[in-house]
């Protein structure tokens, strides 16, 4: 993976400890995974990177905006995002990243590639269902508002007084008779 280069921590010349990595991502780190439900990114990453005699641990922090169109309306607006990750890894025989949380790279290895974690973690944390906070609170000035106000069906209340379906009456007096 090399077009993620930045996202490539060689941790083979690190003393063993914490050490900080910090990272902007913006719309190209989507774009080059061709995921193209957002306009725009704008997320600070934050990652930890533990290093101990046996293995690494890494935790990943991530908090900005998304640009994304709303699902009713189509409006663009800035999605707010968290999202966070923990990612234990092992040395091993081969490479294996079939578990979750567990990454084995192999022996003599010396760099670890995020990217696709990054990735993961970020479009997880992308709401499924996307409402511009204007339409909840109805501030939002648009067509596609008005449209579907003008289109919503009419509330008819007939008062029909206490007329009943008879069926119902015999049930009624059941409650009554206790």
């Amino acid at each position: 993976m090399t077009k993620h280069k930045e996202f490539a921590i060689p941790f083979s010349g690190l003393k063993q400890g914490k050490h900080e990595f910090e990272y902007k991502i913006k719309n190209e780190f989507f774009e080059s995974f061709e995921y193209d439900d957002i306009n725009g990114a704008d997320i600070n990453l934050w990652v930890t990177l533990n290093k101990m005699s046996t293995m690494l641990e890494l935790e990943m922090d991530a908090k900005g905006t998304v640009n994304v169109n709303c699902d009713i309306t189509n409006e663009p607006f800035d999605q707010k995002i968290t999202s966070s990750l923990e990612l234990v890894v092992k040395f091993g025989d081969e490479y294996n990243d079939e578990n979750d949380e567990i990454l084995i790279v192999p022996h003599g290895e010396h760099q670890i590639n995020i990217a696709q974690y990054v990735y993961e973690m970020l479009v997880l944390a992308i709401p499924q269902k996307r409402v511009h906070p204007g339409v909840e609170d109805g501030t939002l000035e648009s067509e596609v508002i008005d449209k579907l106000e003008e289109l919503q069906p009419k509330e008819v209340k007939e008062n029909k007084g206490n007329n009943t379906d008879p069926r119902w009456d015999a049930l009624k007096k059941l409650l009554k008779d206790k």
